[in-house]
């Protein structure tokens, strides 16, 4: 099992937490119930792993998951992207059959 993310996100990630006081330990990327398709994406600060969870690192960035939610997201891509709409992640994940307009949310 395994996400990624791209260097642009992680950059981006780093640069928010370099403003974080205390500084986290990483990043928590999950899926939660809700949103238009069924599911919503969330991204979290942590100041720690639950010890269960699986741990990458990308360039010294810390990202945590959660057993439940690596199901739905395995095999996603994490980027950042910056158009004249705004800014924000973009996950491009294969297991997602139908996604919002927004592409905040999901259903597999």
């Amino acid at each position: 099992m395994r996400i990624d993310l791209t260097p642009k996100a992680v950059e981006k990630v780093k640069q928010i937490m370099a403003q974080q006081n205390p500084a986290p330990a990483g990043l928590r990327v999950a899926v939660v119930g809700g949103g238009c398709s069924g599911f919503s994406y969330q991204m979290n600060f942590e100041s720690q792993s639950n010890g269960v969870d699986k741990v990458y690192e990308f360039d010294g960035l810390k990202v945590f998951v959660d057993q439940a939610s690596m199901i739905y997201i395995d095999g996603t891509k994490i980027d950042y992207v910056e158009t004249l709409e705004g800014a924000g992640f973009k996950f491009d994940n294969p297991n997602a059959r139908t996604t919002c307009g927004c592409g905040s949310s999901f259903s597999a």
